[in-house]
């Protein structure tokens, strides 16, 4: 494998048309906004479905939600325990040994780093990886709207004594939330120097710009309805040097996305025009949405 020797930038603008992008369990799942009413997607929740997509590739991943679990392994201990390399690398504290088998054993690890700290562990280390990525924010303050639900089916049995009887208790309240139509900014960088202490190469890059142009597949649920959240476009910035030609900031301010003049209600992202202003040297790869 190569390991990344120039560094990459990316933004990604993907859309939100009546859908919840990413619920605030503190906030009674409403999608997330900050004071000033802008959408947000943490990092955390990008990760997550990078992770996904990882998945769906057939990479090996460590961080696995319940639903998507391959393995017998119920949790990170007991997966990390599976691979008898690391367990005698835990016993001998070497920690060194135990970073380089974990980043070469799982994609996940070696791209956004991991803290392996169990409690039935001696040992607790930190893996610093090359991939960060910003939370996306929307390019303006969004819409949200609250529907009221109701189930009309009983979840538990009506009994009179000890009979089961066909009596419709009263219907459940419930409310759904969901963003009108908005459009958001995904942003991220990679980074040479932390991808040579994982092992990070340049077709673990490609994987990851693969991901990122599906970010959305088979990510459906009944707070995104398949094609209610897409990637529109991806920019990648291959630098032509490892610190990059660039700072991560300029380069990501070369792209901006406004709404165009007239538009009052935006409704898809024909409402929008995407401006990118070039920089001397370092030209990106374009990838339109599928």
């Amino acid at each position: 494998m190569n390991i990344l020797r120039n560094k990459i930038d990316f933004l990604a603008i993907a859309t939100v048309d009546k859908a919840n992008p990413n619920g605030d369990p503190l906030n009674g799942n409403r999608p997330r906004e900050d004071y000033d009413g802008y959408g947000e997607i943490s990092d955390v929740c990008l990760k997550r479905k990078i992770r996904n997509r990882l998945q769906d590739m057939g990479e090996k991943v460590f961080v696995i939600s319940n639903e998507r679990r391959d393995d017998d392994f119920k949790s990170l201990y007991s997966r990390s325990q599976s691979i008898p390399e690391l367990k005698e690398a835990s016993e001998k504290n070497d920690k060194e040994k135990y970073a380089s088998i974990a980043c070469s054993t799982w994609m996940d690890v070696r791209a956004f780093g991991q803290v392996f700290a169990f409690k039935k562990d001696k040992m607790s280390l930190g893996i610093r990886g090359p991939v960060s990525i910003h939370p996306a924010v929307s390019t303006e303050p969004i819409v949200i709207s609250d529907i009221q639900i109701t189930r009309s089916t009983n979840s538990d049995p009506n009994m009179q004594g000890n009979t089961e009887v066909d009596d419709k208790g009263s219907e459940t309240m419930g409310t759904k939330h969901r963003v009108e139509f908005g459009v958001y900014i995904i942003k991220g960088s990679i980074n040479v120097q932390l991808a040579e202490k994982t092992g990070f190469s340049e077709e673990d890059a490609e994987k990851i710009k693969e991901a990122l142009a599906t970010l959305f597949e088979n990510d459906a649920s009944s707070a995104r309805p398949e094609g209610s959240m897409e990637v529109k476009k991806l920019y990648w910035w291959k630098h032509n040097c490892p610190s990059g030609q660039y700072s991560s900031a300029k380069v990501h301010r070369s792209v901006e996305v406004k709404r165009k003049e007239g538009v009052t209600s935006p409704r898809s992202f024909e409402d929008y025009e995407v401006k990118y202003t070039s920089l001397e040297g370092l030209d990106p790869e374009i990838i339109e949405g599928q």
